[in-house]
């Protein structure tokens, strides 16, 4: 059995993986670690402090902060515990230690933990080796108001995936166009956000041609999604070597043992 610390789960996203976790034989909420107060219902030992939590043989599912995503890594590194990570907007010292843990135990990391998402984006990679070079790609994506950041980094993501396909540099991700921007550039990679009522997430990456174009899109309706991807990310990075792995691994192992 997978035995599982949560780190953030007085969070949306910690509810939703203790909720997702309930009643599973093959995986328990061992631990659950946050500054805030216990929600009420919430399983397994309420800690706010996450190195008494941990143990080797542990995973820890983080949804937090940077700063806790830092203390996650260090922790998980220290103790043999494995990591699956979701907090985005690391600066270089998170990032540093997030690389350091991955030389010890292993550790998924990613900003989105859909099982959909995994497979738009390896749909998105067919689909660009499959058509002209010459057709624009446009992302949209669409999330609620009270979403802190913009673009997503699900958004970001995806825009990575088609620069790399296309060979294109960092800096053709356009992500905002206002006034009088000129003609479009070929080697441009548009990311348009939209914020409001409760949106969990949804993202659209538009292939647009002269006379024909093509639309690939992943709607989560819930935070279900997200959590029950972080559990099967969970019992992946159980069992895996110590490195870096994404959520594609997660996507394959999942298909292989179908």
């Amino acid at each position: 059995m997978t035995r599982i610390v949560l780190l953030g789960a007085a969070g949306r996203m910690g509810r939703a993986v203790c909720e997702a976790a309930e009643g599973r034989a093959d995986l328990a909420i061992k631990a659950c670690v946050d500054r805030a107060e216990n929600p009420s219902g919430a399983p397994g030992v309420w800690k706010k402090d996450l190195a008494s939590a941990v143990e080797p043989g542990d995973v820890v599912i983080e949804f937090s902060s940077p700063a806790a995503c830092r203390e996650a890594a260090e922790v998980c590194a220290a103790a043999g515990a494995a990591l699956v990570s979701g907090t985005t907007g690391l600066g270089a010292d998170e990032e540093a230690a997030v690389r350091e843990a991955t030389r010890r135990v292993a550790v998924v990391r990613a900003a989105n933990f859909s099982l959909g998402v995994a497979i738009l984006r390896r749909a998105l990679v067919t689909a660009l080796g499959s058509l002209p070079r010459e057709w624009d790609v446009e992302i949209v994506e669409r999330h609620h108001r009270n979403k802190v950041d913009s673009p997503s980094g699900t958004a970001l993501l995806l825009a990575g995936d088609v620069a790399a396909a296309r060979g294109f540099p960092k800096e053709s991700v356009k992500t905002g166009r206002t006034g009088r921007t000129g003609v479009r550039p070929g080697e441009e990679i548009g990311v348009a956000s939209v914020r409001g009522g409760g949106w969990v997430g949804d993202h659209e990456v538009l292939l647009a041609g002269e006379s024909e174009w093509v639309e690939l899109r992943h709607v989560a309706s819930e935070r279900k999604a997200f959590a029950h991807g972080a559990l099967a990310a969970a019992r992946f990075v159980s069992g895996a070597a110590p490195g870096l792995y994404s959520m594609d691994d997660v996507a394959g192992a999942v298909a292989a043992l179908r």
